[in-house]
């Protein structure tokens, strides 16, 4: 992370942002507005890092699963001495005395960050369902010599311009997915058919010429004179 001294104002919306570095403080001394709208903090715990800031006044977490918390307005305004405006909602004094009388004590603090970890929210689903779609892609194998030539005729039979793209790039790449299905025999059978049938049809074009250079080599009668 750069060292800005003089950033004050940091607009960082829909970033995927899951945690906040937390040395922040030191890089950023005079930041005094940060917005994080439509973002990845889930647990209370991944807003103590901004407590490094001395000037935040002014703090934007909306759309992100924090806010969801039990007590997460009264937790942030525990942690932020300094701020003054959060999810732009003026930070009254009752809440403050209300933030101050929650945690008084550092037990109650960890109960709380215990409690955000346990608690769970719906925006928590999408993680847990990118893994999964990580999971569940096709493992990439080598194909056999024998697929390879298979390959090779699925293009030659391929009815899509996307289909044969695909074929080429598992036959540059020299991986098969596991999802493309190509019969091993069947394949390598045809091409050897196709090599032959070509091989008989140039043989059969090659005869007839054959013939007329015998025809012309062939020595003619004299002529009478």
């Amino acid at each position: 992370m750069p060292y800005l001294n003089r950033l004050g104002t940091l607009i960082i919306n829909n970033n995927r942002i899951t945690r906040i570095n937390p040395n922040i403080g030191e890089y950023l001394p005079k930041l005094h507005t940060l917005v994080l709208i439509n973002n990845r903090l889930v647990n209370l715990a991944e807003i103590d890092p901004l407590a490094s800031l001395p000037k935040l006044h002014f703090l934007s977490l909306l759309d992100n699963n924090i806010t969801k918390k039990p007590n997460y307005r009264l937790y942030v305004i525990h942690k932020l001495k300094s701020l003054r405006v959060l999810d732009f909602k003026k930070v009254k004094g009752k809440e403050r005395a209300e933030a101050e009388h929650l945690f008084a004590s550092k037990e109650v603090e960890e109960e709380a960050r215990r409690e955000s970890v346990k608690t769970f929210t719906p925006g928590e689903v999408p993680n847990v369902l990118e893994g999964a779609e990580e999971q569940q892609a096709p493992k990439v194998v080598a194909p056999t010599p024998d697929q390879i030539i298979a390959i090779k005729a699925a293009i030659v039979n391929s009815q899509t311009l996307e289909e044969v793209a695909r074929l080429e790039k598992a036959l540059n790449s020299g991986q098969l997915p596991a999802d493309l299905k190509i019969l091993d025999g069947t394949g390598s059978n045809s091409v050897k058919e196709q090599d032959d049938k070509m091989a008989t049809d140039n043989q059969n074009e090659a005869e007839p010429n054959n013939l007329e250079e015998q025809k012309d080599n062939e020595p003619t009668p004299m002529e009478q004179e």
